[in-house]
């Protein structure tokens, strides 16, 4: 009996050990891990918002966090007003997200300063490939659906099944009309950029 006893406190103490060692070393690597993966993040988005304004050398004036409802549900956007290498606005880049058919779908759009689209790109994606991944490049200037200088006033940014302009992603219209979504929103949060910020006021160069 005291034997078993004995092999039962030993496994517990073995296990027990095991757990604290796993933990340690999950912690440093999530340590070591985590300032790389910040930086990489902060590049993307950086390339990503030069891509989107159609300008290599511009100034991000301000980052500001904007709340909007839509269907009786907040969303949270960052809008990066942009300025160009003279100092002059020309719009800003809109992150957004909304569901997607396989997750999360998060844009990043490029408007001017008349709201017109420069750009876009997908910062996040979990979307069917080969189907739903097809946004990356189906509604960018020269796509079938391309979305690329229109304006969600003067253009109905919608897919044509649903009445809309923009020819959705063959066998994938929950993804095209989730994207469409993403930027008619991305564009609201445009308009009140100015006025319904949050924070904001950092500046960063990139050139």
């Amino acid at each position: 009996m005291k034997k078993l006893e004995s092999s039962l406190t030993n496994m517990v103490v073995v296990l027990v050990a095991v757990a604290l060692v796993t933990g340690g070393l999950l912690a440093y690597v999530n340590h070591v891990t985590a300032a790389p993966i910040k930086a990489q993040a902060e590049k993307t988005l950086a390339d990503g918002i030069k891509s989107v304004m159609g300008g290599k050398t511009l100034t991000v004036a301000s980052n500001d966090s904007v709340k909007k409802q839509f269907d009786s549900k907040d969303f949270i956007f960052i809008v990066h007003q942009v300025n160009n290498a003279q100092g002059k606005p020309m719009g800003a880049a809109v992150e957004s997200t909304t569901q997607g058919f396989g997750g999360d779908l998060k844009v990043l759009v490029g408007f001017d300063k008349d709201g017109s689209i420069l750009g876009y790109t997908i910062l996040q994606s979990a979307e069917t490939p080969g189907l739903g991944q097809k946004a990356s490049f189906w509604f960018q200037k020269g796509g079938k659906g391309n979305i690329i200088g229109m304006n969600p006033v003067k253009n109905n940014m919608t897919v044509n099944k649903d009445g809309g302009e923009v020819d959705a992603i063959t066998a994938s219209t929950i993804t095209s009309r989730a994207f469409l979504k993403a930027v008619n929103q991305a564009y609201q949060a445009y308009l009140g950029g100015s006025t319904d910020a949050e924070s904001g006021a950092s500046k960063q160069e990139h050139n």
